[in-house]
């Protein structure tokens, strides 16, 4: 060990040791901030890509359910750690539109966001881009931690779901929340099982250090102690674990108990069962975790590490449930279905979706498109550029990241172009959730339909960004110049003294006004 190293924490269990209380410290000492800043990564987890695939899957279920002839309760769908809560307004914007064109759906559903940072629950209570759903009672927020919450306390409607209160499968979504809470850590070598443990140093002095600094700064030991057998909460999971006697070898591998548990606990809210919607990076197959070393702990800001899918699904299995896994091999993110039920039911129509899902582009496709545009930027046309935006469903996060390059192949376009390009644009606005509050997105897209010469259009975008950001001198501009485009002299000349009175001593405006409107 390096000698210049601080000591925060001695030998303690992987499970206890307090990196998990650095994780847990980081979201709720920056909030928000977290994805807003850039800190950790979300573009294509949270993609319109991934919110049209649960939507989907979702509904799927709904029509499933409905076709058991249980339409006279409320299905929930519970949305684990949900973050900024963009994946929910996107599948809640997709499902809407599926169950709107279906006239005999009949299902109704609640969608539950969850989170353990309070400042995040204020935040999705507060976004504009929520409270249609609020209003209507398919929306609702609570606090949940998966280490401890027994219960729903529903924040809008003012409900407690607890122990047993549901009849209908509770739905969940976890998309990217196991790799984020604590996990056992084993080691196995010839048949042999060993507890690990870790040891914490950083390489400055700990005292003062906000979570993020200690993450990005600590260096871990690791210690093994030989063990006869582990204590869990279930036989089921003690079972699972003794199985991995077997690898061939040496193996390290990390334990899902509190995923499990948190399982288990949600699952006894409902006597209709469990179903689970999760995607993540992990490991599903068992030979995928033969000779697996040290945990792979992946630092942004916080801290994630691969899911061990294969723990879960065997936990399910032997619960007397059935799971669904893509039989392809995945570079590393995994979609799966868990299905928790003390009867057997059948799912057909999710089946059906679930393998057109798993066989069309996943997100690690996407991932790996994104990236190969990201390097060859100066190389590819607009056409391409639309090509991998439609493709991605219209995310507003790579639309953002391709915008500069869009708006500067957009000087020399074609007639088609120009007609995809708006199309487009109205299409990732729809998608848009603010994360970022500073970034005027409204503004931006006012500008390039400006540019492509949709003045009408362009006024839409440069009014609503003047009710989110106020008047600024560049939106009260070209607000006068689409006026001036559209010869709406009236509107021209009224906002144009408008500006100058809010304005005062601005050059800008005085120029505007030797236009010719005639």
């Amino acid at each position: 060990m390096r000698s210049n190293l601080f000591g925060v924490q001695e030998k303690t269990l992987f499970s206890k040791s307090l990196i998990w209380q650095f994780n847990q410290d980081f979201y709720h000492e920056k909030g928000i901030a977290a994805w807003s800043e850039g800190i950790v990564p979300h573009e294509i987890t949270n993609s319109s890509l991934a919110s049209t695939t649960y939507a989907e899957l979702i509904y799927a279920l709904l029509k499933d359910i409905e076709a058991q002839g249980k339409t006279d309760q409320i299905v929930y769908i519970l949305e684990l750690g949900a973050g900024h809560g963009k994946l929910c307004f996107n599948i809640l914007r997709h499902l809407d539109k599926l169950v709107a064109e279906d006239s005999t759906c009949k299902m109704s559903y609640c969608y539950v966001l969850s989170d353990i940072v309070e400042d995040n629950l204020s935040f999705y209570s507060d976004h504009p881009k929520l409270q249609a759903y609020f209003e209507r009672g398919i929306l609702d927020l609570s606090y949940f931690d998966a280490t401890k919450s027994r219960s729903l306390e529903l924040q809008k409607s003012g409900k407690t779901i607890r122990s047993s209160d549901l009849a209908l499968p509770i739905l969940t979504v976890a998309n990217y929340f196991f790799d984020s809470i604590p996990n056992e850590l084993f080691f196995f070598r010839d048949e042999a099982m060993f507890d690990c443990s870790i040891s914490i140093d950083t390489l400055s002095d700990p005292q003062g250090k906000t979570a993020q600094d200690l993450i990005s700064q600590m260096e871990l030991t690791y210690h093994q102690s030989e063990v006869t057998s582990a204590s869990f909460s279930s036989e089921i999971q003690q079972e699972i674990l003794e199985g991995y006697r077997q690898l061939e070898g040496e193996s390290y591998i990390l334990f899902p108990s509190m995923g499990i548990d948190c399982l288990a606990n949600i699952a006894s809210l409902s006597k209709g069962g469990l179903i689970v919607l999760t995607m993540d990076k992990g490991y599903k197959e068992f030979q995928d975790l033969s000779g697996r070393v040290m945990p792979d702990i992946v630092k942004h800001g916080s801290f994630s590490l691969w899911v061990n899918f294969h723990a879960m699904s065997q936990y399910c299995l032997k619960k007397g449930g059935h799971i669904m896994f893509d039989s392809s091999t995945n570079l590393s993110i995994e979609l799966a279905g868990l299905f928790f039920s003390k009867t057997r039911l059948d799912y057909p129509l999710f089946e059906q979706m679930y393998r057109k899902h798993a066989r069309q582009l996943n997100l690690d496709d996407l991932n790996s498109m994104k990236k190969l545009v990201y390097k060859n930027m100066d190389t590819v046309n607009l056409s391409e550029l639309l090509g991998l935006i439609r493709l991605c469903s219209y995310d507003s996060s790579i639309f953002i990241n391709l915008l500069p390059s869009i708006k500067q192949l957009a000087k020399s376009i074609s007639i088609k172009q120009r007609a995809r390009l708006e199309q487009t644009i109205h299409k990732v606005w729809a998608n848009y959730y603010a994360i970022n509050v500073a970034y005027d997105l409204s503004y931006e897209l006012g500008g390039l339909l400006y540019d492509l010469a949709y003045y009408e259009s362009a006024l839409d975008y440069f009014k609503h960004s003047v009710t989110t950001f106020g008047e600024k001198i560049d939106v009260s501009y070209n607000q006068i110049l689409c006026y001036f485009q559209l010869r709406q002299d009236d509107l021209f000349y009224e906002t144009l003294a408008a500006a100058k009175l809010r304005f005062p001593g601005t050059q800008v405006f005085s120029s505007l006004e030797g236009l010719d409107m005639a």
